[in-house]
């Protein structure tokens, strides 16, 4: 046998072994936990006052990232963004109404290339905005619960006694709580902002989302197929609708307002709405400041709901445990983006600051380390080659997320310098130790923009974009943004 054909022989067999070892590889089960709204307001981020033992649990046990960004502050773009792995540009995932397989057409959702790849796929309550969004990619119809918490804040704020919600779920198109305006009775179709309810957990939004998701654990674990089980909590979306046992884990005069109720210096007025999502409420004034009783009414409501949906998260993963399938599931937990609980005079989403764009994010794997944080540059789109790569499945060629799977096993690790997003006419970008964002309009690009020094001002108080001490920072910040962000082509 000559040098050369043994040479050749050597690389074909290594190849042969290679892609043997590759096929024989594990593929672990995925549960990807979504939960709406949910900034890192928890006990695990460092805010001692949030009553959340399981998601804190789940930190304790895998990897926490305390600097992962959405790519737009709004449901169905986020969404649409992260289950693509495509960047948000100023035609495609701009709304919270988007659908993924619309603005991305042709493009591989994250649950169909698993679904393509051997695994049975299944998605409970809000994953996407749209249940029938990139609906072939699910191994059967998106399941949602026929009743909806915020009917209950409703009929409160009309005086009418609560009917308990059905337990029996259907398939839907809209998440709960999307129809705005009033009915032909004069009647306020959407109720008070806030309501604690007299319902046992079983008998809610989440709670049903909870229980279906235990009883596909069950059904799942029989299948003899991975799987990758999508579950999307309601709360903490408004309104702030959770059991009253949930509001009294909060006594009266835990909350404050935020020591920047007020608009941050020399701000863009293009940078601050005016919360109208909130203010399609029953009680909420149309302009202006909400009185600082209802301020901190809402607050407490966003933490009650968060100890809430905590709670329903705790059966989920106590099932996992109890199935003995968690030794062989990845589990995902992350929020959409982030939510402004008076920061800046905002309320709800829908802007460049920090507070919009930053998410929890909670990753635990077989084989990997527990009970570390990552301070990393993460950007929602670097989830799905992640789990691509942690679930040993090829990465498909149009991600344009960075899998953070390395980072898992040395935190420390030199990462990606930044991340980037929008909003509206926003552009933003995030490193290391500033926030830049500019703003365009038909025919100007950059006209407002903002630059916030997250060493020195980490609230974002003072815009320091115009100050000409910063003009080489801003020129670098501009050229980097510009050259980085997503484009309307794919």
């Amino acid at each position: 046998m000559n040098t050369l054909f043994k040479t050749v022989l050597t690389l074909l067999l290594a190849v042969l072994s290679g892609a043997l070892a590759k096929a024989e590889e594990p593929h672990p089960n995925v549960l990807f936990i979504a939960v709406d709204d949910l900034r890192p307001q928890l006990g695990c981020y460092g805010v001692a006052k949030v009553v959340s033992p399981n998601i804190d649990k789940l930190a304790s046990q895998g990897m926490r990232f305390d600097r992962a960004y959405c790519m737009v502050p709004t449901c169905g773009a986020s969404r649409a963004s992260l289950i693509t792995s495509i960047r948000p540009a100023p035609s495609r995932f701009v709304t919270h109404l988007d659908y993924a397989e619309k603005d991305a057409p042709g493009i591989l959702a994250l649950h169909t290339h698993f679904k393509q790849n051997g695994y049975y796929t299944v998605s409970n309550g809000k994953v996407l905005h749209h249940a029938n969004d990139s609906a072939i990619g699910w191994s059967e119809p998106a399941w949602r619960p026929g009743s909806d918490d915020s009917a209950n804040a409703k009929m409160q704020s009309n005086a009418k006694k609560p009917s308990p919600p059905g337990t029996k779920g259907k398939q839907v198109n809209n998440p709960p709580g999307t129809k705005q305006g009033k009915a032909k009775t004069g009647v306020i179709k959407r109720g008070t902002p806030y309501a604690a309810i007299a319902l046992d957990d079983a008998e809610t939004t989440d709670g049903q989302i909870a229980q279906k998701t235990i009883e596909d654990l069950r059904r799942l674990k029989e299948k003899g197929q991975p799987f990758f089980l999508a579950t999307g909590f309601i709360r903490p979306h408004l309104p702030f609708v959770a059991p009253k046992k949930y509001w009294d884990l909060y006594p009266a005069g835990t909350f404050n307002l935020p020591s920047n109720y007020h608009r941050p210096k020399d701000a863009p007025d293009i940078a601050i709405h005016n919360s109208g999502e909130l203010r399609s409420y029953a009680g909420v004034p149309k302009t202006g400041p909400v009185s600082d009783e209802m301020a901190r009414k809402l607050i407490h409501g966003y933490h009650a709901c968060v100890s809430f949906t905590d709670a329903q998260i705790g059966l989920v993963l106590e099932e996992l445990e109890r199935l003995d399938l968690a030794k062989n599931t990845i589990v995902v937990l992350w929020g959409d983006h982030g939510w402004n609980l008076g920061e800046h005079t905002l309320w709800n989403k829908h802007s460049c600051f920090e507070v919009s764009m930053r998410v929890p994010l909670i990753v635990r794997a077989p084989n990997q380390p527990a009970g570390k944080s990552c301070n990393a540059l993460i950007e929602s789109i670097d989830v799905y080659p992640t789990l691509c790569q942690l679930a040993n499945l090829p990465i498909p060629g149009h991600v344009q997320g960075l899998s953070f799977t390395p980072l898992m096993k040395d935190p420390e690790l030199e990462w990606k310098k930044q991340a980037i997003g929008r909003f509206a006419a926003g552009d933003t970008i995030r490193t290391d130790s500033h926030r830049f964002t500019e703003y365009s309009s038909k025919n100007t690009i950059g006209t407002d923009r903002m630059l916030y020094d997250h060493q020195s001002d980490t609230d974002e108080n003072v815009n320091i974009s115009e100050i000409p001490a910063n003009d080489s920072l801003v020129e670098q910040m501009t050229k980097r943004l510009r050259e980085l962000k997503g484009k309307d082509s794919l």
